[in-house]
């Protein structure tokens, strides 16, 4: 099944393995396909590159105390609702030796107690479940922010060496002029070479997007007129700094891809 044919469908496949709701057979044809397609790939480590960004951005927050001691009443309110229980249930064994009326007194007590309590209970349960419910909401809306604030990806290219193998996954967001390339191999340049990053246009030469650092993920600036229209974008590997855009690459090609605009 050419899948890069249904973009929506392969966006949904790709969210849910990267989230790790895609299991079983599911998964394994998804990773099937991921290896022989590219486009594939790529939708997996933009999704994945998605959430590993919004768990950076998501800080670790801490229960409020208010929340702790809201539990801890509901769980004392739970144990005294028993503890009546079983009061009953004694002075109720014990009513079999005295006499109907106070037998009937005494379970008048124990019940009025035992709906108290219950009241009791079955307020602080509604107190406790509205809390939570704001505080969700609250965690939601933050959420939802932070969402529409990560990049808006409309190209992505997956650059690999002449085995087929990925090295580089490289994203553009127009709206912010945002180059994003996150290494995914082990490749590694020596200190004095730098690898730098060309756009290959229908016609004309080459032109340098960028050198990039030792970093696993790395932003360059670049106009969607840079990258509109390109059909390949390439790393080669140059002396330390890299070399003037019109000379073009003078060292090996290392990488090659197809940039790909997406239709979602």
């Amino acid at each position: 099944m050419k899948i890069h044919q249904h973009p929506e469908l392969l966006d949904r496949l790709a969210a849910s393995y990267a989230l790790g709701t895609l299991r079983g057979p599911a998964r394994r044809r998804f990773e099937a396909m991921a290896r022989e397609q590219a486009p594939v790939r790529a939708a997996a480590l933009i999704w994945q590159s998605r959430f590993s960004s919004i768990n950076e951005l998501q800080p670790d927050v801490a229960p409020a105390p208010a929340v702790w001691t809201r539990i801890e009443n509901l769980v004392l309110a739970e144990r005294e609702q028993a503890a009546l229980q079983a009061a009953r249930a004694k002075a109720a064994a014990q009513s079999e030796n005295d006499t109907r009326w106070s037998a009937w007194l005494r379970s008048l007590t124990v019940w009025r107690v035992a709906s108290a309590a219950g009241a009791v209970a079955t307020v602080a349960a509604v107190t406790v479940g509205l809390n939570l419910r704001q505080e969700l909401g609250s965690e939601i809306a933050k959420l939802q922010t932070q969402l529409q604030a990560t990049p808006q990806i409309e190209y992505v290219a997956v650059l690999a060496d002449d085995k087929a193998t990925a090295s580089m996954l490289v994203t553009f967001d127009p709206k912010n002029k945002k180059l994003t390339l996150q290494r995914v191999g082990g490749y590694q340049e020596a200190s004095d070479r730098s690898l730098q990053l060309w756009a290959l246009p229908p016609s004309g030469g080459p032109k340098s997007l960028g050198v990039l650092t030792n970093d696993k993920l790395l932003r360059l600036t670049a106009g969607e007129n840079d990258v509109r229209e390109v059909p390949t974008l390439a790393i080669s590997l140059e002396p330390k700094g890299g070399v003037p855009s019109e000379t073009g690459p003078t060292g090996p090609v290392l990488f090659k891809g197809a940039l790909i605009q997406k239709m979602l």
